[in-house]
């Protein structure tokens, strides 16, 4: 028989979203000897260019930018020991409601099939073990990560595997001591209005229905570095504000709601791959 090693795929939509919600796993289960596949689905060219300079605003060159957050993409991957990089180089459609999300070519834009097959192909190819993306709002409701999620679930009804699918999520008791430590760092961070505190609120799930707790306390260094590596970013990144010893004890443990499972493994576990080693 072919040796063929334990392998995690996480689909991510933008250059940096690897590290925020996943960098912890990639990098630990990296160091375990787990073959880690990243599949980033835009080109981030609807972020920060040089200076700071937004898009839509005199200056923005989004060619230019996807560049360079293609190369931060690589610094990142090298600080996570990623193993295999693949993108789908589909334009960045920008948050909700941007002009930019009906740009033709752009990921919003893209037929779900056609996104899905191209991702299926990859699927195929690496043959993964767990699979790691997005739930259906795409956590907070930015096109792109819905997209990856509809392209993701389309692409495992396309294929004949049966890996171990979760979901990115953050605990609702996280998410209120994230609050907590984003006003402790920006003093002068405005209260949100009530229909904006009601939204946040929603954002997350109950810590009773997470279903994976993973421990990356260890890692949380290599993490910090990954977001650290996105530097035409950072003002984009908050995480950066609180150094590495605050963002490792906000930051070190990544959980997930487990969507599909072939193993029978009871929850919550503390491992993704719990059950297939």
């Amino acid at each position: 028989m072919t040796y063929r090693p334990l392998t995690l795929m996480a689909v991510h939509a933008h250059p940096d979203d690897e590290a925020t919600g996943t960098g912890g796993v990639l990098a630990r289960y990296a160091a375990e000897g787990i073959r880690t596949v990243l599949v980033t689905c835009t080109d981030g060219g609807c972020g920060d260019g040089p200076g700071g300079v937004k898009p839509g605003d005199a200056g923005h060159d989004p060619a230019a930018v996807a560049l360079l957050r293609r190369q931060e993409l690589e610094a990142s991957c090298d600080v996570l020991k990623i193993s295999d990089l693949e993108m789908l180089d589909y334009a960045d459609s920008g948050m909700m409601g941007w002009p930019s999300n009906d740009v033709p070519g752009s990921f919003w834009q893209t037929p779900v099939q056609e996104g899905a097959a191209r991702l299926a192909e990859l699927m195929r190819h690496y043959r993964p073990d767990v699979v790691v993306t997005y739930d259906e709002n795409g956590f907070y409701g930015h096109p792109d990560h819905i997209q990856a999620h509809r392209i993701t679930m389309t692409a495992l009804e396309m294929t004949e595997l049966t890996p171990k699918v979760y979901w990115t999520t953050m605990p609702r008791s996280m998410m209120q001591r994230f609050g907590e430590t984003m006003r402790e760092f920006q003093e002068d961070m405005p209260e949100p209005d009530p229909a904006e505190a009601a939204a946040l609120a929603e954002i997350g799930l109950p810590d009773d229905e997470i279903s994976t707790w993973v421990d990356t306390t260890a890692f949380s260094g290599q993490k910090f570095d990954a977001l650290a590596a996105h530097a035409s970013q950072g003002e984009n990144i908050f995480f950066l504000k609180m150094g590495k010893e605050r963002f490792g004890e906000l930051m070190g443990t990544e959980t997930f709601v487990r969507v599909q499972d072939t193993t029978g493994t009871a929850t919550p576990e503390n491992d993704l791959f719990a059950g297939l080693r």
